[in-house]
């Protein structure tokens, strides 16, 4: 989508040195010399990548360069990224109501500092762009401030939210959440949850609570985990931790960058098979784009100037 690759780019092009700028570079070249794989394979890992993938990358790659005879840098690139376009392409289409017409619940899960807060404001927002009427939950009931700030986000973009005290029980904030919405004949209900520290199991566990509450009603269950794009191999142990306690269905992939890595997410694709579902590229609200592999590839391989 051009969209996408043009808020990509938007992103991406601030760094003249980001990683995967440097891997277009060294497939610049003329002839690729063997050197030149050690010095790839160097560079997907530095890319947050990992030791993995990376490896089962190349092997399908340089397997593609041996039959197809590619010895040039522009050949052996455009294999390179088929190759992480496949790995990226998970299928697993966004859902947009059922048949019996209930509304949508996303819950949006993720670890403190990940950017979910302003990654729900930016879901709201373009759904409400679409016609859709939307309510905010806000079951982040653990961190101080949370609360104030998705009202914030609520009513700047004008859509309502529903909140209890600080410290009160997340799952009941849910259940009053999808009573309003369901009286309210809303479209789509985003739940925010706390920024959980996959180690601390009591709050996966409250996490695991919360989808059973919104699995009661009618409704097409979407759970988002919002993964900073600047994260390390963290985000995988990250991935793994939320998709056992919650089922997690797509990533949003915030904070995308000049300084963002971003290969994390071949990782998580390859090895969870966890779809991305939207990129978040800056703080405007309208800085979101539904996620398309051939775009966002075409991006990170971009090269300023």
């Amino acid at each position: 989508m051009a969209d996408l690759f043009k808020r990509t780019e938007q992103g991406v092009k601030r760094s003249r040195e980001s990683w995967f700028g440097r891997i277009a570079g060294l497939l610049s070249r003329s002839k690729i010399e063997d050197s030149a794989w050690d010095e790839l394979e160097e560079l997907l890992i530095a890319a947050d990548v990992g030791v993995a993938t990376t490896d089962r990358l190349l092997k399908t790659v340089k397997k593609r360069a041996k039959e197809e005879k590619l010895e040039d840098g522009e050949s052996v690139r455009n294999a390179l990224k088929e190759e992480i376009i496949r790995i990226l392409t998970v299928d697993a289409p966004l859902t947009t109501g059922s048949e019996s017409g209930a509304f949508k619940v996303i819950l949006l899960v993720g670890v403190n500092g990940s950017g979910k807060t302003t990654s729900i404001a930016k879901l709201a927002s373009d759904y409400k762009n679409e016609g859709k009427k939307v309510i905010l939950g806000a079951a982040d009931t653990f961190r101080a401030g949370a609360i104030d700030q998705l009202k914030a986000w609520g009513g700047r973009i004008g859509v309502d939210v529903v909140s209890h005290q600080p410290g009160a029980d997340p799952g009941a904030v849910v259940f009053d959440t999808l009573q309003a919405a369901q009286s309210r004949k809303a479209d789509v209900v985003i739940i925010d949850t706390a920024g959980r520290l996959q180690t601390k199991h009591n709050l996966m566990d409250e996490l695991t609570k919360i989808k059973k509450v919104a699995g009661k009603y009618e409704a097409v269950q979407e759970v988002l985990l919002v993964l900073d794009a600047t994260t390390g191999q963290n985000g995988l142990s990250q991935a793994r931790s939320f998709t056992e306690a919650s089922d997690v269905t797509g990533i949003f992939l915030s904070k995308l960058d000049g300084t963002a890595r971003g290969g994390i997410v071949l990782a998580i694709c390859d090895e969870l098979r966890i779809p991305i579902k939207y990129i978040g590229t800056g703080e405007k609200i309208d800085d979101i784009a539904p996620f398309d592999a051939k775009s966002f590839v075409e991006a990170i391989f971009y090269q300023a100037g």
